[in-house]
Formats: C-alpha cells, sequence, structure tokens
C-alpha cells in the first residue's frame, strides 16, 4: 500500500518540477478524467532555441473541445511529432549531451506519431522520460481506479484506493483543496514548493527555468537529477 501520492492533469513533456514531484511520492496519478483546458500545458510546453523561448504544440480537433475531457481529445494533424522533433533535433543539436540524448527521446517521437489522442501522447512521455531522470514511481491514470461526486471527494476517494495517508499537491491547489475533509478521511495535505532549483548549463543566453525537461535532460544527460532538488524520503 502507498503512503503518499500526488494526482495532476498530465502535460506535454512536462518541466522538471512535475518530475520532481513525481519522485516526492510513493504514486502518482494521471487525472485526465476532468476537463480539458484550452491554452494550458496538457497539449504543449516550451524549450530554449537561438531566437528565444519556442512553443510546442500538438495540435487537437477543436470541433466539440469545449466540455470534453482531456482523455477524450484527439490529435487533428499526424505530422506534428515529426515536425516538433526536428525543431528539437535543430535546437539542441550543440547541446553537452544532446548525442547521449537523442536516441531514446528520438524514439518517444516515433511511437507518439501513432497515437491518436493527447492524453495517450502524454502518459508516453511521461512515463518514458522516467528512466532517464532515475524516477521509478508507480503511474496510474485516474480512470481505471474509480470516481466520487465533487472534486474533493473525488481527490480523496483516489487516495483511498491506494492506501495513501498523505496528498502531495501543488501549491495552487491551497485555494480551493478542503483540508479539513482530507483530515476526517484520515489524510494529510502537504503542498509541493517549486523554490531553489539550481542553475545548470544551457544552450542560447540567460538561464530559463521555465522550460520543458527535454532542455534539462539534453543539456546535463544523466546527471539531470543533480539538477532537481533532492528530497528525504
Amino acid at each position: 500500500m502507498h503512503k503518499k501520492i500526488a494526482v495532476v492533469q498530465s502535460n506535454y513533456i512536462p518541466w522538471k518540477g512535475y518530475f520532481d514531484l513525481m519522485r516526492s511520492v510513493d504514486a502518482f496519478i494521471l487525472y485526465d478524467d476532468v476537463q480539458y483546458t484550452r491554452c494550458d500545458w496538457r497539449n504543449r510546453n516550451k524549450i530554449k532555441t537561438a531566437q528565444g523561448e519556442h512553443w510546442l504544440s500538438i495540435p487537437v480537433r477543436k470541433k466539440g473541445l469545449l466540455g470534453q475531457l482531456i482523455n477524450e481529445v484527439q490529435i487533428s494533424n499526424q505530422g506534428w511529432a515529426e515536425a516538433h522533433w526536428k525543431t528539437i533535433q535543430q535546437s539542441y543539436r550543440r547541446a553537452a549531451c544532446f548525442s547521449q540524448m537523442e536516441a531514446p527521446i528520438r524514439a518517444l517521437y516515433e511511437q507518439a506519431a501513432d497515437l491518436t489522442h493527447l492524453s495517450r501522447i502524454n502518459h508516453l512521455f511521461i512515463a518514458g522520460l522516467c528512466p532517464l531522470l532515475g524516477i521509478h514511481t508507480p503511474l496510474y491514470r485516474s480512470e481505471e481506479l474509480g470516481g466520487a461526486e465533487g472534486r474533493n471527494e473525488r481527490l480523496i476517494h483516489l487516495c483511498q484506493a491506494l492506501g495513501a495517508r498523505e496528498y502531495l499537491s501543488g501549491p495552487a491547489a491551497s485555494c480551493y483543496l478542503d483540508e479539513a475533509a482530507f483530515a476526517a478521511a484520515g489524510i494529510t495535505v502537504s503542498y509541493m514548493s517549486y523554490a531553489g532549483y539550481p542553475e545548470y548549463p544551457q544552450v542560447y543566453g540567460d538561464f530559463q527555468h521555465a522550460l520543458s525537461v527535454i532542455d534539462l535532460l539534453l543539456n546535463t544527460g544523466a546527471d539531470a537529477t543533480a539538477f532537481m532538488k533532492q528530497r528525504s524520503a
């Protein structure tokens, strides 16, 4: 049974803080049977190029998008994966660890090219990038664990489904989490801090933190975890 879990919507090639949250818990749940939000991290993220920050966005079908769950959203153009990899390759070919990380990351894009749903693509990348970061946290999908009515009630149910006694949340959730309801269920709520990450060598100009973890991996390779905060168990 798991002691501490996190429940987060899937993101496309997330930043290092997302993976730091993953390695801080005993189990991680992708919360994709909730409503999709546009102009968010679900289908896009940033990398660094010679011209500055660049958004990589997965094209999704807009028809019926309003009200769709994340795991219902479909891709509108299957050529996106090849285009994204080409941009990454051009932008990071001079990065210190590009040759070390090229093959496993390219393989993920080759697999993603055949997928039709955004949630499955995100799951593929998150699960595939974890081993490169030394993360072995079990990964679950919320739709596999059943549900309950109400935002807080659903999160409590997911904690109970995995036997968790602590729920680790991102800091933004502090405005809506009902900590008393969690406490009544015997679950402690704690909040992740994303402050204090060390800088690492980057290609192109001044250092930037808020980039996809792809940037960290291609610049630091096997040393990537040294630039993510070490946390005690």
